[in-house]
């Protein structure tokens, strides 16, 4: 094959081809720090964060692309008043509001389902130099970590695997990318859901350009 019509199949197969690079979820425990009701994603982990009293800690089971992912935040407030109201504070140890949500179906290993569907609140009272881990497996016991020591289970939830990987994360369109799209969509004639009409003018374009060099090739070795 002439190299310019190779060179020009290569082109129309990028163009045809062409798209986002989609980023891969991972479904894990995340952990949060909340402060005046709402959550931060936490800078450190459990095990090396140790809170004070009147601290409140959220973990979080779900897919997500990376620690910017608000849509992966514990489903209820951060408010210790609320959570730790019934439980007095004892001198000499230190009490940690804890949030931990199982998520929702959707987000679950193949074959497992969230032990709930509200996130459970709890108290723990531990000692004022317990971690978030430690107060953590006060209250949802039992804990599984990883040999890298991920956690990788609260409650015993999931039983299996540990920050797995999802495959490719779709996009999300927004509410007017879709309402165009359908617009689109609707305003076009039945049978056209293939490439648009620019692109395949550009196609043929390419290709009538490489048809004349290799015309232009073959003039040349036959003088």
């Amino acid at each position: 094959m002439p190299v310019a019509l190779a060179v020009a199949l290569g082109l129309v197969l990028t163009l045809l081809g062409a798209g986002p690079a989609l980023a891969a979820g991972y479904r894990y425990w995340s952990f949060w720090d909340g402060t005046g009701g709402s959550w931060t994603y936490a800078t450190q982990g459990a095990s090396l964060i140790r809170p004070k009293d009147g601290s409140v800690q959220g973990f979080r089971f779900a897919v997500s692309q990376d620690a910017a992912d608000q849509s992966a935040k514990p489903r209820a407030a951060a408010d210790f008043g609320a959570i730790c109201s019934a439980t007095p504070a004892v001198e000499g140890r230190k009490r940690v509001a804890l949030v931990v949500d199982f998520g929702v179906p959707a987000d679950a290993p193949s074959g497992e389902t969230p032990p709930q569907d509200a996130p459970r609140t709890a108290c723990a009272v531990v000692a004022p130099d317990a971690t978030a881990a430690d107060a953590l497996a006060e209250v949802a016991k039992p804990l599984r970590y990883n040999s890298a020591a991920l956690l990788c289970a609260i409650s015993g939830y999931p039983k299996q695997g540990c920050g797995d990987q999802v495959g490719a994360a779709e996009p999300k369109p927004s509410a007017s990318a879709s309402a165009s799209a359908s617009a689109a969509a609707a305003a076009a004639p039945e049978g056209e859901g293939g490439p648009s009409v620019g692109l395949l003018a550009g196609v043929a374009a390419v290709i009538a350009l490489a048809g004349a060099a290799v015309w232009q090739s073959r003039r040349r070795r036959a003088r």
